[in-house]
């Protein structure tokens, strides 16, 4: 599973990709979650996210604009699954 971050590098976006990591490191190591930072803004307008940071999940944005809790991660992941 494909999980990115949308972000310049600001520290709303490293705080949402540190939840990332950590929700991602709680699913059972069979399961293969690669999480990934990008900071390419012309990458963020083709996704349609114009407010940072974002939460894109196998290719669909699932969160613009704020940093959700490693729980919210988790559930995101989940429905994605």
């Amino acid at each position: 599973m494909k999980v990115e971050v949308l972000g310049p590098g600001c520290k709303r976006c490293d705080d949402l990709y540190d939840n990332t990591v950590s929700a991602a490191s709680e699913f059972d190591p069979s399961v293969d979650i690669a999480v990934k930072k990008v900071k390419d803004i012309n990458y963020f307008a083709k996704m349609g996210v114009f407010m940072t940071p974002g939460l894109v999940i196998e290719g669909k944005v699932v969160s613009v604009g704020k940093v959700l809790s490693i729980e919210e991660i988790k559930e995101k992941i989940k429905e994605s699954m």
